[in-house]
Formats: structure tokens, sequence, C-alpha cells
């Protein structure tokens, strides 16, 4: 679906977020237009997941305003949750209940209609009938990636925050959970923003590529965009030349 540059459904402006001695977000500004695929790219402590936490109201940012679906989230962040959602398989769901269970609890808490349909759809189209019975805590780290990305598709979100989407997953399956994702987004005009250190999954999925180094941008454009800016064959290469701010296009 075709973004429109007059309808952002993220606003970020000048967004900074300090821990004590460390600037993790300096001063940050960017826009995610609806029905876009936008990545985050960075190495390890660019800021990424510090950036998704704010836009979820996990973190208050230091400076700085932020904005999801045109509601200020630092003000009115309850409007809009209904309509968002958020995939981590670094976020743990209650160990000792069914990967049932969790769903059912989560759907409830979304105000989620007819539940027991949705979770035989998500079983189907994630391939989790075969453990759906079991306790979560039993589960493989890619069994509790595709039951993450499960519960954050519950509520059917307008936008989905992903860190990490594929992170654990065999090869196979994250080509199908990458097009699953797409199918979703192509047929329901979502907006996703996600985080990865995957480049074949950026280069596959996403229109447009946010590229972060130590807390700030430092470059922005399509994959395609990129790799003829850095004069690269492969995004990996313009990963490796941005972290190591020899790339012709580093800030």
């Amino acid at each position: 679906m075709a973004a429109t540059m007059s309808d952002p459904v993220i606003e970020v402006v000048d967004v900074s977020k300090r821990f004590d001695a460390v600037l993790a977000v300096d001063r940050v500004s960017f826009s995610v237009e609806r029905g876009a695929v936008c990545a985050l790219l960075g190495g390890n402590g660019a800021g990424k997941t510090t950036l998704l936490s704010m836009l979820l109201g996990l973190l208050l940012p230091t400076s700085g305003r932020l904005s999801l679906l045109g509601t200020d989230m630092l003000r009115q962040r309850y409007r809009v949750l209904e309509r968002i959602n958020f995939s981590s398989p670094y976020v743990d769901l209650p160990q000792r209940l069914t990967v049932r269970e969790n769903l059912s609890v989560y759907a409830r808490l979304y105000g989620v209609k007819r539940v027991r349909q949705r979770l035989a759809e998500l079983e189907g189209q994630l391939e989790l009938g075969d453990f759906m019975g079991r306790t979560y805590g039993t589960l493989s780290a890619g069994q509790r990636t595709r039951v993450a990305l499960a519960k954050s598709l519950l509520n059917r979100p307008e936008l989905l925050l992903l860190d990490e989407p594929t992170a654990s997953l065999d090869p196979d399956t994250a080509d199908t959970i990458r097009r699953f994702l797409k199918e979703y987004q192509g047929q329901s005009g979502a907006s996703v923003l996600m985080a990865s250190h995957n480049m074949l999954e950026v280069e596959r999925m996403c229109d447009d590529v946010i590229v972060l180094r130590r807390g700030g941008i430092v470059d922005r454009g399509s994959p395609g965009e990129l790799l003829a800016r850095y004069g690269r064959e492969t995004l990996e290469e313009v990963f490796i030349d941005v972290a190591r701010a020899s790339g012709r296009g580093a800030a």
C-alpha cells in the first residue's frame, strides 16, 4: 500500500533519552507514513529498542515529542492502545500458562470479539497447533517468537511495532513469518516499524530504512537508495560501513 506524505502514523520530534551519563537517543526526528513498512537499522546500542519503548510509552523521553496515529503518547496514550501492538521475543509471557491461555487472556485484555475464532485463525497462520496446549515456559526460543507475534496480531493493529520479529527462527520459518507479515500488511493497510539486525529481512520487507548510530539518525532511504548511495550490493555491507563510519553516505 502506498504511503502518503500527508498522513503520518508516527511522528518523532527532537526526542532524546538519557540514562544518567548515557545519552541513548540524541535529538531524533522522523515520521512514518500510513501504510509504510519502515526499519530501524543499527548496531547494538544504536537506540532502536529505546525508541520503540518510548513510542509505546514504556519509557518517557528526556525531551522532545512523539505521537502515534495523531495522538500525543505522553498525554493521551490510552486513546490509541487498542489500535496498536508490539512484538518482541525478549519479552516473556506468563510461564505457567499454556499458549492458548496466554493468548486468550491477552485477547480479552485487548477487547477482541470472538476470541476462539481469532485464536484459531492465528494458530493456522503462524503454525502454532503443535504447542497451543503447552505451557509457555516449556517452549523453545523460536516457538516463543511465534507466540509473541501471535499476541501482537490479536487485535488486528493498525500500527505494529516489531523488535527483531524473526529472532531465533530457522530460515524456513523466518521466511514464512516474513511472507505472512507482508500479506497482513498488504491486506490490512497496517503500518509497521521494525527494529532488526537481519539485513535480508529489511531488504525484503521494508520500503524505508532509518539508519541509527550512537543514538542519532545518520542516514535514511529505501533499501535501493541506500545501496546506491554507499556503492554496495547488500544492506549488510551498508550496515558495516555505517557501524565503522567509513561509508560514503555515513555521517
